[in-house]
């Protein structure tokens, strides 16, 4: 089960999510999300547990708990949602069609 942990202190480390989820059972994985331009964290990550009742477990002892002085938020990841194109206009890829490139103009 994929679960996803918010509220981290920014300087929790994977190892102490890992650490604080073996607790409960198997860990495969901890990642914590980071900034692509500073790699500070961004607050939240996840955790991958192969067996579906310790990840309950896990979810269930460890959400609204302290952990580096934080009260985090733990609960079971849902699939992350299309994002919609953002550059605006249509017809995708380069030299495609027109579009208003997300701005409103008025003639």
């Amino acid at each position: 089960m994929n679960i996803f942990v918010a509220k981290l202190n920014f300087d929790t480390r994977e190892d102490d999510l890992k650490a604080a989820f073996e607790g409960y059972g198997e860990v495969e994985s901890a990642k914590i999300i980071t900034d692509k331009f500073s790699g500070k964290s961004k607050g939240f990550g996840f955790v991958e547990m192969p067996n579906d009742e310790e990840a309950q477990s896990a979810i269930d002892g460890l959400n609204d708990q302290e952990m580096d002085g934080r009260t985090i938020v733990v609960k079971k990841a849902e699939p992350r949602e299309r994002r919609d194109d953002r550059r605006g206009g249509g017809g995708g890829g380069y030299g495609g069609g027109g579009g208003g490139g997300g701005y409103n103009r008025r003639y």
